[in-house]
């Protein structure tokens, strides 16, 4: 009898394992879109921290990419997507590659035009693709032959205005749609991350021209809403959107002032003029305020309230830090830090709540890429391809430094314990799944 009930209970703990092995949610993330699924670069899975791409050491796969970009991989399941322009041609293409082993399933070009007037560091497919799981979706800059005077730089030369162009795919690489929604010009180039939100792919069109913010919808990319900005000036800051007081607010920097807007129509909700010209780093939050780092010709991190309405210049900016020379790449939150990487090379580490910076060190030679982190630690990738990761506390600690043997001018993305880096030539594939099959 007492065996017969071991038995029994032997099997009822069977059968509770099974319960809870369907039933618990997977804690796995796909990274959709640039910065992840919450557009500030935070990781929730398991990360790999180690790594040599020289010895290949944790190196699942390395993989071509055809032509070149510095638009950041994406990752939806089985499936990652990049953006490129062939080496010696206008093609603009949108490539599909198996996670498992890094082979190119599909590429197709979405745009064949002129090469566009660019910065040296920016590159001729720098928009990083978004996904639903149903549609892709992807935007490129499409110029004519007519040739304008270049505005708001400090010499004069001869550049190609052109039209934003956004598409959507499906995952078999099939065109769903393709629209030119707006004018765009800038003799630093283009760049323009999707952003979605509900039913709306929403982008970024500030330039130095009739800037905007634009809403299509994702089923046949007609426009819903579009969004004058006040400024003619270049910026390439991707919006991230965030629910306060049950208001959501789609918040960005550029165009000579940080504002935020209702993301279902484009009406603004508050605005904090300057404080400089243009930016690129996207914002992020805390919880409670939001971070702005970045700017040219001067630089800035601030902390800003977003409980406001209207004008909050004067009211709303909780501290403000300008002994910093950041610029491109976006900061991370990690607990009550925000951890800075300036283009020079060197990192800053700031409490969120008072300002104080508790260290400022050389990290690298030079930053493009944005960070990522996890609970606990923070990855900085230089344009070297060496990426340090640092134990984010009041003083630096790196606890690894990996190198790739290869440049980097992209953002690091993250799924289901593997990171995926993009270098000049080459997708590589850090770490293994932390599953066997990804459903």
């Amino acid at each position: 009898m007492r065996n017969h009930n071991c038995q029994n209970f032997l099997k009822l703990l069977v059968l509770v394992g099974i319960v809870l092995a369907f039933s618990s949610p997977s804690t796995a993330e796909d990274w959709p879109a640039w910065r992840g699924p919450r557009g500030d670069g935070t990781i929730h899975d398991q990360v790999p921290t180690k790594w040599n791409g020289i010895t290949g050491e944790n190196v699942q796969w390395k993989s071509a990419i055809p032509g070149n970009g510095h638009s950041s991989p994406i990752v939806w399941k089985d499936s990652i997507l990049v953006t490129a322009c062939l080496d010696g041609s206008a093609q603009r293409q949108l490539i599909r590659l198996d996670r498992k082993d890094g082979h190119i399933v599909w590429q197709n070009t979405v745009i064949e035009s002129r090469l566009e007037a660019k910065h040296a560091l920016n590159s001729f497919a720098s928009g990083t693709p978004a996904t639903d799981g149903e549609y892709i979706y992807v935007s490129f800059l499409e110029v004519g032959d007519e040739q304008v005077l270049a505005p708001n730089v400090g010499s004069e030369r001869w550049i190609y205005p052109g039209k934003m162009v956004v598409a959507a795919y499906d995952f078999d690489g099939n065109q769903i749609w393709i629209k030119r929604v707006g004018p765009f010009v800038s003799a630093h180039g283009f760049c323009s991350n999707p952003v979605l939100y509900k039913d709306l792919v929403i982008l970024n069109g500030d330039h130095d021209g009739d800037s905007y913010l634009i809403a299509l919808d994702r089923r046949d990319g007609s426009t819903v809403w579009q969004q004058p900005r006040r400024h003619r000036t270049r910026s390439y800051c991707t919006p991230i959107i965030r629910t306060i007081e049950g208001q959501d607010q789609l918040v960005l920097s550029g165009s000579l002032c940080l504002a935020a807007f209702d993301p279902s129509n484009g009406s603004p909700l508050w605005n904090v003029e300057g404080p400089t010209e243009q930016f690129v780093a996207s914002m992020v939050d805390d919880g409670k305020d939001f971070f702005v780092v970045g700017g040219f010709p001067t630089y800035h991190v601030m902390a800003v309230n977003p409980k406001g309405r209207g004008d909050v210049t004067d009211t709303h900016i909780r501290w403000h830090e300008t002994n910093v020379r950041c610029y491109v790449p976006s900061p991370v939150v990690v607990k009550n830090f925000l951890v800075v990487a300036d283009d020079r090379g060197t990192a800053n580490c700031f409490d969120t709540q008072s300002g104080e910076r508790y260290w400022q060190t050389r990290m690298g030679r030079h930053y493009s890429g944005s960070l990522v982190c996890n609970s606990t630690l923070a990855f900085l990738t230089d344009d070297d391809g060496v990426t340090k990761v640092i134990r984010v506390a009041k003083e630096a600690e790196v606890v690894q430094e990996n190198e790739l043997g290869e440049r980097i001018f992209s953002s690091p993305a993250a799924s289901d314990g593997q990171l995926f880096l993009r270098g000049e030539k080459h997708l590589y594939c850090i770490g293994s799944m932390t599953v066997e099959t990804k459903q």
